[in-house]
């Protein structure tokens, strides 16, 4: 099988990085490919980031429909674009904020979520409920470490990193935590290793939930919600715009 991640930025290592997690926990018959858009935020934190990334990816998920790519996970943890991407797409499309969670809440009762800024606090806060697992969450805590950061300034990222998830630990009674960013994915193990506690990467739990639907033989259901969208005419230039004036 062929799954495709799709990192929604337009930052290449992170691609790269993210890549070699998918790629450590892969079995031996899926081949992993990973691509970026160009021209998309160099990284995402916040909601106009997203909105201008989900063009562009959807792009690279028709591209992936016309080589036979028979899943796709994405990169970003607030899963941009996840609905609009299940339109598009034949075979599964898996987010991995929802895969992370999904994971959690299978080996866990309580969770908590790390994650770069403050400001994605609430967008994650959101995220979790809509997900269904508002009441198994117990905190999403920020380390205040843009997402370059982690790349930057890796020593520190890693020492705010383990300094909060040993907080999650004690304060949230956490019984596991949930990396809540792509770029942290090659710190699963050491973190995990370091503060006795289970630490969920939502990279590779995409890419085993991705290769778990394709080997069972499972799509995207095309029935009503995530049909394919409708072709429509291409806009009329001749057509004067409504022009509204103040």
């Amino acid at each position: 099988m062929h799954i495709r991640l799709i990192n929604p930025n337009s930052t290449a290592s992170m691609t790269a990085q993210a890549l070699e997690s998918a790629l450590r926990v892969a079995s031996a018959g899926t081949r992993v490919t990973a691509v970026n858009p160009i021209g998309t935020p160099v990284s995402i934190e916040g909601y106009a980031d997203e909105a201008m990334a989900v063009p562009a990816m959807l792009l690279e998920i028709r591209a992936g429909e016309a080589q036979g790519v028979d899943a796709y996970v994405i990169a970003c943890f607030d899963d941009p674009g996840l609905h609009a991407a299940r339109e598009v797409a034949k075979g599964p499309v898996i987010g991995i904020c929802q895969a992370a969670v999904q994971v959690a809440m299978t080996i866990s009762r309580r969770f908590s979520v790390v994650t770069t800024l403050p400001r994605s606090v609430p967008i994650i806060e959101d995220i979790v409920e809509a997900y269904g697992a508002g009441n198994h969450c117990r905190a999403v805590r920020a380390i205040d470490l843009p997402v370059l950061g982690l790349e930057e300034d890796p020593e520190t990222a890693e020492r705010l990193l383990l300094d909060m998830i040993q907080r999650a630990k004690i304060e949230d009674q956490a019984e596991a935590i949930i990396l809540g960013c792509a770029g942290m994915s090659k710190l699963c193990e050491r973190l995990s290793a370091a503060t006795g506690v289970l630490v969920i990467d939502g990279v590779t739990a995409a890419l085993k939930i991705a290769e778990a639907l394709v080997g069972a033989g499972y799509a995207t259901s095309k029935v009503s919600a995530y049909d394919y969208p409708r072709q429509k005419g291409a806009p009329d230039a001749n057509v004067e715009r409504l022009r509204v004036s103040g």
